[in-house]
């Protein structure tokens, strides 16, 4: 017998009712399947935080889809029935709906979008995998624009991106008369700022559930679970960007690269798990933003900033991504080799910026870029952790982590594993620069000022070991030519003390 339904899987960062997939499909004839597997709760040690975002918001977003008419066959992760993966729970709606054709947008991961393709040789159904139209560039499309460059640069890439969507432009060109106002948005916080507090949301009997399925099935994961706060429905995605706008845009740019010890959040957005999600759409998130520009609620700077990183950062990321391949996570150009250090996962280490980035990241799931960058990826850079591991420890740890987008961040912009095929230089710093940005300094154990010996802040030895020990890879970078010219003037007592001092830190690390 034929049967002509479809089999729509709408996958855990797929919670959009504009997706493709739905658009193709008849709510009166085909049938939705949304899984909850441990494959998907396991590949990583993920925060505890992070799993229940994005089970409880697949819980609501079912709802949703049932509300707006749709058959939707919802398996719960601790269905006595569930298969503990997506594929075998498709192969298991097949055998009691049977269809025509499984549709899925194209996952936003290799592993999962190959696990499809292999599993459905199996099906009495074929597979067909549609673009994802939530973001504004296909894979095809940045693969086309990569092609015959030697070196692949946001900056163009993002003015292309400008071009096509039209924002902030007036015709051909950009509004104000220029394309980055990136030197304007590095101003240091400090502690009197008035700073708006984040939209947050109590959680409701289905997220209840969630917390409580979570703290018995994930106990020693990492992370802490509660308080949690996160909105978890797109009406509450919307209330935060709404809350973003009104009360966090103006003032983002100038500190967006700040850190302050009392302040996680400053005046970010930490919308990114929602967009990613599917929450809030990209170009409504544009959209709004820039409205706030010409309505002259909020400065160019600020939202030309932040328009960047979702049409520039994020579309490139997933470029970069899809164009690399599978293989990108094992870039290792630097062959560093390391073990991630336990106080990664513990926040115990007497370097304060590295303690509160990292014990932020577990009470909240969530660092922004600079600290992510700067202070927990620098020093990984400078001390030679072994990438791959860098890379699992991201992915584990954040809200808004998926593979397409944070293992080229970290891959590519952090660890500058991939050997400059995403950034121009590595994003190494001596503490210097934290000292700069950050209030850190003040309450630490090492000091800041001392570039050698065991009180030295680890940073200031490290940034001059790094470079010694990786100067016949890195020596011919023209962005790094100043410093090479100041280590090679230095003193060749005062380069042994660098030395020194940071193999005696770097053993400490066991």
């Amino acid at each position: 017998m034929k049967h002509d339904r479809t089999l729509v899987v709408v996958l855990g960062d797929q919670l959009s009712p504009d997706l493709a997939s739905l658009r193709s499909a008849d709510p009166a004839r085909d049938i939705v399947l949304m899984a909850e597997v441990a494959d998907e709760t396991t590949y990583v040690p993920h925060h505890k935080k992070k799993l229940a975002f994005v089970l409880a918001a697949m819980r609501h977003f079912g709802q949703e889809l049932r509300a707006a008419g749709w058959q939707v066959r919802y398996i719960k992760l601790d269905d006595p029935t569930n298969t503990g993966s997506l594929t075998g729970e498709i192969e298991r709606c097949l055998e009691d709906h049977p269809a025509q054709e499984v549709c899925v947008v194209q996952p936003g991961e290799y592993r999962l979008h190959d696990a499809l393709i292999d599993a459905s040789e199996t099906w009495a159904a074929s597979l067909r995998i549609m673009s994802d139209d939530r973001f504004l560039s296909t894979p095809e499309e940045f693969r086309t624009w990569a092609e015959g460059r030697k070196q692949l640069r946001m900056e163009y890439f993002y003015r292309d991106m400008r071009r096509r969507s039209g924002f902030l432009m007036e015709g051909s060109q950009p509004i104000g008369g220029k394309w980055n106002y990136d030197s304007e948005n590095r101003k240091p916080a400090r502690g009197d700022l008035f700073m708006p507090q984040l939209h947050r949301v109590d959680p409701d009997a289905i997220t209840s559930e969630v917390l409580a399925l979570v703290a018995a099935r994930f106990p020693d994961n990492f992370g802490d679970l509660t308080p949690f706060w996160y909105a978890v429905t797109r009406t509450e995605a919307s209330r935060a960007l709404d809350h973003f706008v009104a009360h966090a845009l103006p003032k983002f740019g100038d500190y967006q690269d700040a850190m302050l010890q009392q302040e996680p959040f400053l005046y970010h957005s930490v919308l990114a798990q929602y967009i990613n999600i599917g929450l809030l759409d990209a170009r409504e998130v544009c959209a709004r933003v820039e409205a706030a520009f010409h309505a002259g609620h909020a400065p160019l700077n600020a939202v030309e900033g932040f328009i960047r990183q979702i049409i520039g950062w994020r579309e490139y990321m997933r470029g970069i991504y899809w164009l690399e391949g599978p293989d990108y996570t094992l870039s290792n150009h630097l062959q560093a080799q390391r073990p991630l250090p336990s106080f990664y996962w513990t926040g115990d280490t007497d370097m304060s910026c590295m303690s509160a980035a990292i014990k932020q990241t577990r009470e909240e799931s969530y660092a922004h870029h600079i600290q992510r960058l700067m202070v927990t990826g620098n020093f990984a850079l400078l001390a030679g952790i072994n990438p791959f591991e860098v890379h699992e420890w991201y992915l584990a740890v954040y809200a808004d982590a998926y593979e397409w987008v944070e293992a080229p961040n970290v891959i590519g912009m952090s660890q500058f594993a991939d050997g400059g095929r995403l950034g121009s230089k590595p994003y190494a710093a001596s503490g210097n620069y934290i000292n700069k940005m950050s209030d850190y300094c003040k309450s630490c154990h090492y000091d800041v000022r001392q570039k050698t010996g065991p009180n030295a802040c680890p940073f200031n030895p490290l940034y001059w070991d790094f470079l010694d020990r990786n100067a016949d890879v890195l020596r011919g970078n023209p962005r790094l030519g100043n410093p090479y010219r100041t280590w090679d003037r230095m003193d060749p007592i005062r380069q042994d003390a660098s030395r020194q001092s940071a193999q005696a830190f770097l053993d400490s690390l066991g």
